[in-house]
């Protein structure tokens, strides 16, 4: 291990492992609704970081986020219609990133890092993602969301290596900058080929005792 680049690979969810193709703009336009009136809603810091750090459940951010647009959408019926298509989604796992990840496994411990609600455990399962990575550390479950430091040692601790032997994948920006912050290797994340670029240090590496 200690010839390798990095002795843990700590990968962000959304953006990357997971994508969603505009699925908000098209509930917006299935509902006849300006573009944007579903994430403004959704994505507002005083809605969005109740429930990504635990304080409310994903149900109740939700229904929170249905009365806030009970009045843009005509009625609090048809607010409450538009947020339950919304729960029903779950985007799609982009496979070659998943490809990676998985190869990757063969050789150091790979944790999810995300942003997520009190609803992560069933997307995961929802996606087929339930044990494909070694640890998962929901912002959710442990109080803090990123780009917090906490969440970076916490992640690091979960992988079992020093912070300094992590390589921290995401694609937002002041995520990866706290990370660099406290040490760690970073990958601001934009396409598949950079992930594998930055990868083929630990997938071309023999596995132990080989």
């Amino acid at each position: 291990m200690g010839a390798l680049p990095y002795d843990a690979v700590l990968c962000d969810l959304d953006g990357v492992l997971r994508l969603w193709d505009d699925h908000m703009t098209g509930l917006d336009r299935a509902h006849g609704l300006p573009a944007g009136t579903l994430a403004g809603g959704a994505f507002r810091p005083e809605r969005l970081q109740p429930a990504i750090t635990g304080r409310v459940t994903d149900q109740q951010w939700r229904a929170a986020v249905a009365e806030d647009l009970a009045g843009v959408c005509g009625s609090a019926d048809r607010a409450r219609a538009l947020c339950a298509a919304w729960a029903q989604q779950t985007g799609r796992v982009d496979h070659e990133v998943l490809t990676l990840l998985t190869a990757v496994r063969r050789r150091v411990p790979v944790v999810l890092v995300t942003n997520a609600t009190t609803r992560l455990e069933s997307d995961l399962a929802a996606l087929g993602l339930t044990g494909a990575l070694d640890a998962v550390v929901n912002s959710a479950r442990i109080g803090v969301a990123k780009p917090d430091p906490e969440v970076f040692r916490i992640a690091a601790r979960r992988a079992g290596v020093p912070v300094r032997r992590c390589l921290f994948v995401d694609d937002t920006e002041s995520n990866t900058a706290a990370a660099r912050a406290l040490g760690m290797a970073v990958l601001h994340y934009r396409r598949a080929d950079g992930l594998r670029a930055a990868l083929a240090p630990l997938t071309a590496a023999p596995a132990a005792g080989l």
